[in-house]
């Protein structure tokens, strides 16, 4: 299912706010080359430019549909259509960067090496991914997912998505990082009904478990989710509902 960046941009705000608050924490003066690994159709990248604007800035993503899409919003900017999981620069970057990218890789004791590799003396890795792996919309989905009449084909969709604990990046990273932040933080995003909700993960973490069905299992599943998300987050005194969402949040210094 080609990535869909019209959907992930409906919720935005929402998407570019961890990416505001990891750009505003990492403790850089004067990077001169940054990487921005899994752009989308670059939001984030929009914010590292704005931050370090005498830097040299590369949007990259696996999607085409996401660089189209950062390509017609900044036509002046440096994109390239690129698999993360093995893509290298020709030369170390002061600062390789993700937002929400990672989870979407899996090893990633064996990842962080990789990619703390690519960075230059002085510069810095820095990424964040949700943190919610346990959250009732992941119990949700993967409850429903497990029904036998397409359970045999969700294996791989409730494998899709890695989220490791803090412990796990901080003894990837200790032994060869100069010093490491890390923190998680929960938001409290304020959606305008359930339906927003599922409406929210059918860009990102939905996908999966959607691409092994065909239409009409494809609608009875998001059917299925609207009803449990209604009733595990409830409306507040405004109609509104709040949807709590965890991010971990690494920097580790080189």
């Amino acid at each position: 299912m080609p990535w869909d960046a019209d959907q992930y941009l409906r919720f935005g705000d929402e998407r570019t706010r961890a990416a505001a608050d990891l750009v505003g924490r990492i403790d850089l003066p004067r990077p001169e080359s940054i990487v921005d690994l899994g752009c989308g159709p670059g939001n984030s990248t929009r914010l590292l430019r704005a931050r370090w604007p005498r830097a040299r800035v590369l949007g990259l993503d696996s999607s085409p549909e996401m660089i189209a899409s950062a390509r017609a919003t900044d036509p002046d900017g440096d994109w390239i259509e690129a698999d993360l999981g093995t893509w290298e620069p020709e030369r170390s970057v002061d600062l390789v960067f993700s937002n929400a990218t990672l989870q979407w890789l899996p090893d990633h004791a064996s990842l962080m090496g990789r990619l703390f590799a690519m960075v230059s003396p002085g510069g810095a890795l820095a990424f964040q991914i949700p943190g919610d792996a346990c959250s009732p919309l992941r119990t949700c989905i993967r409850e429903i997912s497990e029904d036998p009449i397409w359970n045999a084909r969700m294996a791989a969709a409730r494998g899709a998505l890695t989220m490791e604990t803090p412990a796990v990046y901080y003894d990837a990273l200790a032994v060869a990082a100069r010093a490491l932040d890390i923190w998680e933080t929960e938001y409290s995003h304020v959606m305008e009904s359930p339906r927003a909700i599922v409406d929210w993960v059918a860009g990102t973490g939905l996908r999966p478990f959607l691409d092994g069905l065909d239409g009409h299992e494809q609608a009875e599943f998001v059917d299925r989710l609207r009803a449990r998300v209604a009733a595990e987050y409830q409306r507040r005194m405004d109609g509104r509902v709040l949807f709590p969402f965890r991010r971990l949040f690494v920097i580790a210094y080189a």
